[in-house]
């Protein structure tokens, strides 16, 4: 990648100090909602445990540390599809055999962020135990109105489009061939990848095999029955987010985007919720990791970008869903994540060669685990070296 006329330029963002500054204002200026004796967590958000992590976001939280922390890979803006896409892109180092670029693609609420311990872990393994044969040129894209990256001009892409994208994005960075991994919203993506462009993607691999639709195709095994009926309860209990994602993003965009204790609540309860904590958030995220994430998302202004993400996909017409991906397919279901499906939906809806459930982590697993996720990227992708 060279300067100057070329669609990949180094990326650094411009801080703002007094950004930095308001941000500090508001946060010691919250107006503090009341909370019901001994309700912790069960309503959502805990007030005792926000006040104590707010105080810490005001006082002691180093944005510019852990920015530069974040920084120890290289980073690029690249322009495809008329966007700016801010992307982590590390090569492999010292490989010692044919090395599969791997294009990594996060979920919500997050960005490039999910994979960031286990970036060197993929294009280093021989530094960390590992087998420097199993190298991977590792591309980590923030998705449109994620992170750093820009949001479209319409009120959001859907994953069939951001996965048209990251071909294009591939292409620019000289990749013809490549691997795909992700995660809730990045499953969804990379399940495009595959399905839309199969002569590039040379195997594709998933945490989970996406929520299902409303209406249970026919013959379902009984496996499946239970997990369409666990999911349908998950959504009672845990979906309003999703089910305000889908229909009215904007009108929660506007306290989220106004005030940082809001999105802090909104964005730690499923940090918690989702991940392997057994209900203490801070035994998978220190204060620090889970500052990092919100402050990125409060500067960058991205929340309600992020959100209208779920509108643009409940617009997925079912017959793109009903699509069954033909590419090698790979699941590791990590144990703490949610409506965790059978192995036989995930046979139903692609081509499984690889399947894992491995006995730590959730939702975030490259960040809750990452020896054990790049384990199973390593394993998963090594027979397909040589075809890429």
């Amino acid at each position: 990648m060279t300067e100057g006329s070329s669609p990949v330029e180094p990326f650094r963002p411009l801080d703002d100090p007094a950004a930095l500054d308001d941000l500090r204002r508001r946060l010691r200026a919250t107006r503090w909602p009341d909370q019901p004796a001994g309700v912790g967590w069960s309503l959502g958000a805990d007030v005792d445990y926000l006040r104590e992590l707010v105080a810490y976001w005001a006082e002691e939280f180093d944005w510019p540390a852990q920015e530069a922390a974040l920084w120890r890979h290289p980073r690029f803006r690249a322009r495809v599809g008329g966007l700016g896409i801010h992307v982590v892109h590390a090569r492999a180092v010292a490989p010692t055999g044919p090395v599969l670029p791997l294009v990594l693609t996060h979920g919500w609420p997050d960005s490039s962020w999910r994979y960031q311990k286990v970036i060197s872990l993929l294009t280093d393994p021989g530094a960390h135990g590992g087998d420097p044969a199993d190298a991977f040129d590792v591309v980590v894209p923030d998705l449109p109105g994620f992170g750093w990256s820009d949001g479209p001009g319409e009120p959001a892409l859907d994953s069939i489009a951001v996965a048209g994208l990251w071909a294009e994005l591939m292409t620019t960075l000289e990749y013809h061939r490549f691997g795909a991994a992700g995660g809730d919203l990045g499953s969804h993506v990379s399940r495009y990848l595959a399905l839309d462009h199969p002569h590039r993607v040379v195997a594709v691999h998933r945490t989970d095999a996406s929520l299902p639709g409303a209406v249970p195709p026919a013959g379902l095994t009984e496996p499946e029955q239970a997990w369409f009926r666990e999911v349908a309860q998950w959504r009672l209990t845990e979906g309003a987010y999703g089910a305000v994602a889908r229909t009215k993003p904007q009108t929660a965009a506007f306290g989220l985007t106004d005030s940082p204790v809001g999105l802090a609540a909104w964005i730690v309860e499923k940090l918690r919720a989702w991940s392997d904590c057994d209900g203490d958030v801070e035994t998978r995220f220190s204060k620090d990791d889970i500052l990092t994430n919100v402050t990125q998302y409060w500067l960058a202004g991205t929340i309600g970008s992020s959100m209208r993400t779920y509108h643009a996909n409940a617009a997925i017409p079912p017959e793109q869903l009903e699509r069954r991906v033909e590419v090698p397919s790979g699941f590791a279901v990590f144990r703490g994540d949610v409506v965790r499906p059978p192995r036989a939906w995930a046979e139903r809806v692609a081509h499984v060669v690889r399947w894992t459930e491995p006995p730590r982590g959730g939702h975030f697993a490259p960040f809750e685990e990452p020896e054990l996720y790049a384990h199973e990227l390593r394993e998963f992708f090594r027979p397909f070296r040589q075809t890429a």
